[in-house]
């Protein structure tokens, strides 16, 4: 009888994958293994998932926390890879998986990963397996012709030369396998709702923030804010607009950051993040003024033309005022060259037209 260690991100690909393997009758225990990291969201469905379909299966979870900046591939030209990053990903979940094998007497290795789906290629994921040593031993039973068909021996689905599905043939019959299986058939827990690195614009971010000589995780949470600007030399800018997001934010606030809001009773909360020491007085109070603006141009107050801003050091209770004209157009912004906007789910030109 054999012990198989199954990698688990709570993907429908990953149930449906360990339960085939665990259905095997050379397979006499399975566990599930979960690995978190500082661009992964983690959600409450994960834990409704390996409660109700996994309830008598051992669930370990790591964390990479430590290894984030690993994950991260950039270019020559220093912007962000896909593909490359990707690759940086598997091949350390690979070799931690090995580790942790050897450490529980496991044989094999599950993973429901389809190559060529997303960024990373079958080749890749090849040179991986081999590179951390597991050439026979990881088993991929939703690449066979037939994967509801049990083999004969488990060694079978790890066989490369077996493996005929094409990618999108197997992301169609993923819901079907899984009802044949009694799992559900919904998939909250896809790479595109669980890996941060898949929404449009985030790697940019990413891309632009590891230019800085040091990158801390909170600075990567602050990334998640659909609102966030990257000025020159090195401002790091998020704005807040609904509770739920200010709640948020109130979490990032380091000591050395301002605080900025409007004295109006609505408008957004703003974050500004910077190396003050570096800066001169007349340098600190233009960055001040212009971060203030832009909080300004965020409240969308209508007939006005001066709004008053408070701010103060997150370090300190007494907070300063500032009467400022908020920016006329996204135009204006613009004009910047200073200024990098990567946006995620709220585009500035909303905004604007709101006001309209």
């Amino acid at each position: 009888m054999v012990k198989v260690l199954a990698l688990f991100s709570g993907s429908l690909a990953s149930r449906v994958a360990a339960r085939l393997v665990g259905a095997h009758p050379q397979v006499s225990s399975i566990q599930l293994l979960h690995f978190r990291s500082p661009f992964s969201r983690e959600s409450d469905e994960l834990r409704h998932i390996t409660r109700t379909e996994w309830a008598h299966t051992t669930f370990r979870t790591q964390s990479v926390k430590k290894d984030y900046q690993d994950l991260i591939a950039l270019t020559d030209e220093g912007d962000f890879s896909s593909s490359g990053s990707c690759r940086s990903c598997q091949s350390l979940i690979f070799s931690k998986a090995a580790k942790y094998m050897e450490r529980i007497g496991a044989e094999y290795l599950v993973t429901g990963g389809i190559p060529d789906l997303h960024s990373l290629a079958a080749q890749d994921t090849a040179d991986i397996i081999s590179q951390e040593g597991l050439d026979g031993r990881v088993l991929r039973p939703l690449l066979m012709e037939q994967p509801l068909r049990i083999p004969s021996a488990l060694c079978s689905w790890a066989d490369a030369s077996r493996h005929t599905r094409e990618p999108e043939t197997i992301a169609r019959l993923l819901p079907r396998l899984a009802e044949k299986m009694g799992l559900s058939p919904l998939d909250p827990l896809g790479s595109e709702c669980r890996c941060r690195l898949m929404t449009p614009g985030f790697g940019e971010r990413v891309a632009a923030l590891f230019k800085e000589e040091v990158v801390t995780l909170n600075a990567l949470c602050l990334l998640d804010f659909p609102t966030y600007i990257m000025a020159d030399p090195d401002l790091q800018i998020v704005l807040a607009f609904d509770e739920n997001e200010k709640r948020e934010l109130q979490n990032y606030f380091l000591p050395q950051d301002l605080r900025f809001y409007p004295a109006t009773p609505h408008g957004p909360m703003t974050l500004l993040r910077t190396n003050w020491c570096t800066k001169c007085d007349s340098e600190k109070q233009d960055i001040i003024e212009f971060v203030a603006r832009l909080t300004a141009t965020y409240a969308c107050v209508r007939g006005v033309t001066t709004v008053p801003i408070y701010y103060r050091l997150e370090s300190e209770d007494e907070r300063q005022l500032l009467n400022v004209e908020p920016f006329a157009s996204i135009e204006e912004l613009e004009q910047r060259d200073d200024l990098t906007w990567i946006p995620l789910e709220l585009p500035i030109e909303r905004v604007f037209a709101a006001q309209a």
